[in-house]
């Protein structure tokens, strides 16, 4: 276990986390913030991330040899997105409740290439399944961006249209085969559970503490919101792409990714549906 921890963290972990430091720090002085309130805050997103990091190879260790690990990671790197969509729900703001999850799906195609970057299996990657990949993103981006182009009295037909296109593209999805290691189990199956709480819960706090960062440091608003928010936040679904592609599934990253596209339109069609319920009662 101890050699599987020590594993888990890799070189680009340690200098993501340099720079979060690095930034907020830096903001704060550039920009009158409050220097030791931002290095705590900084030091508070550190220890999220590395808890994402650290849930998400355990489940993957756990579920190694399981077929279909590419659409389980798919949806249980989506909880952040369901805990936030649930916030949204209880406060009665539908647009803001969706916005999280269907905001994913314009992150994620990127994080999936930034990681296949990182792991040095680019060409591979997009190589795999590549005409499956490339319509699920773009259809499932498009039922984003329409999501907010349609008013919301007519939102019900964007549901029922959301769910036959993701239906056909979550039934059209390419089989993955099962690969058997031979290696010794290293995480008992039975971790996968807390696992996943601390990667919900974790993912569902990050946003605050990236908030909070960003209040104390007097970071810029444009900058925060695309490099900081969007990027860490979406830091469960890169976590996952990094160590599918450094186990060499390829498959089962791409999988990740459009998989929880799908489940972001899902999301976000239960929230529309059960707003609609609660306002039509």
């Amino acid at each position: 276990m101890k050699q599987f921890l020590v594993n888990s963290v890799g070189r680009l972990d340690m200098i993501c986390w340099v720079l979060v430091v690095i930034f907020f720090c830096g903001c704060s002085l550039m920009f009158n913030g409050n220097f030791n309130q931002s290095f705590i805050a900084a030091g508070g997103v550190v220890l999220v991330m590395i808890l994402i990091g650290l849930s998400i190879e355990v489940i993957i260790e756990t579920l190694k040899d399981v077929k279909g690990l590419g659409t389980i990671t798919g949806f249980i790197t989506n909880g952040p997105e369901l805990v936030c969509l649930i916030v949204g729900l209880v406060a009665g703001d539908v647009l803001f409740a969706a916005s999280t999850p269907l905001g994913s799906n314009f992150m994620n195609p990127i994080l999936l290439f930034t990681a296949a970057l990182a792991s040095g299996v680019l060409l591979k990657t997009l190589k795999t399944n590549w005409k499956y990949s490339l319509t699920c993103i773009f259809l499932t981006a498009g039922l984003a961006v329409s999501f907010y182009a349609i008013p919301i009295a007519y939102h019900i037909y964007w549901v029922v249209t959301g769910l036959i296109v993701t239906g056909v593209l979550f039934l059209k999805r390419p089989p993955e085969e099962v690969e058997e290691s031979p290696e010794e189990e290293v995480v008992a199956k039975w971790c996968m559970v807390p696992a996943i709480v601390v990667l919900i819960t974790a993912g569902y706090f990050l946003d605050p503490v990236v908030s909070f960062a960003s209040e104390q440091s007097h970071a810029p608003k444009g900058v925060i919101g695309f490099f900081v928010l969007a990027t860490l936040s979406s830091w469960p679904e890169f976590k996952c792409c990094l160590a599918l592609l450094n186990r060499r599934k390829y498959l089962a990253a791409i999988l990740n990714i459009t998989v929880s596209n799908i489940t972001n339109i899902w999301l976000a069609i239960a929230g529309v549906a059960t707003y609609l319920f609660v306002t039509v009662s």
